[in-house]
């Protein structure tokens, strides 16, 4: 009896000491890469003239929104809100990008992003798919839109509302939510980044 009581003792002090160093070690943190894979190889058109290509990417974290330029609310708030963060992080962030690709191409070309992205941080990439592009990069990203009709004959789009936090590997590290705070989203993008 004794001999099980200094065991579950020992264990139990195991135990803590893991926590302890993790907790120290970390800054309580816990580590932000998903058990979900998403995300893959993309190669699209830039608002900044030329293609991105994913592989160039290697080693570099960035941020990828899916949305459009007729987006009432949703895309011009999350791409203000992170621009806002980038302009707190200032230099700290200097590399880093934020990826806005159109679920919209057939309203937005390379020359109506590049006017839309310019509203906000420099570091805000515009990328236009072909619609056979969106449709791979929408599945590997695990995106939804889908175009909706208006009363006045036009359409707009219902789209995934989530920032992807990418690490230097192409994986996902984590989210962004609309309408998360600004200090959770300057907290991940440190994480991410390192600082």
């Amino acid at each position: 009896m004794i001999r099980a009581i200094r065991y579950g003792a020992l264990g139990m002090a195991a135990v803590l000491t893991a926590i302890f160093a993790y907790t120290y070690f970390t800054g309580g943190t816990p580590p932000i890469k998903p058990m979900i894979d998403i995300g893959g190889p993309f190669r699209l058109a830039s608002s900044k003239g030329g293609v991105v290509d994913s592989n160039d990417l290697t080693g570099k974290p960035y941020a990828i929104f899916f949305g459009f330029t007729h987006c009432p609310e949703v895309c011009p708030t999350t791409l203000y809100e992170m621009s806002a963060v980038l302009g707190k992080l200032g230099d700290k962030a200097k590399d880093f990008h934020v990826f806005f690709v159109t679920v919209d191409p057939g309203r937005d070309t390379v020359e109506a992003m590049r006017d839309y992205v310019a509203n906000f941080d420099p570091r805000v990439e515009a990328l236009v798919p072909t619609p056979e592009q969106l449709q791979q990069i929408a599945k590997d990203f695990r995106v939804y839109f889908a175009k909706v009709p208006t009363s006045d004959g036009s359409y707009t789009m219902d789209h995934t509302a989530t920032v992807f936090l990418m690490d230097g590997e192409g994986h996902l590290a984590s989210t962004i939510a609309f309408g998360e705070n600004q200090e959770t989203r300057e907290a991940k993008l440190r994480k991410l980044l390192g600082l």
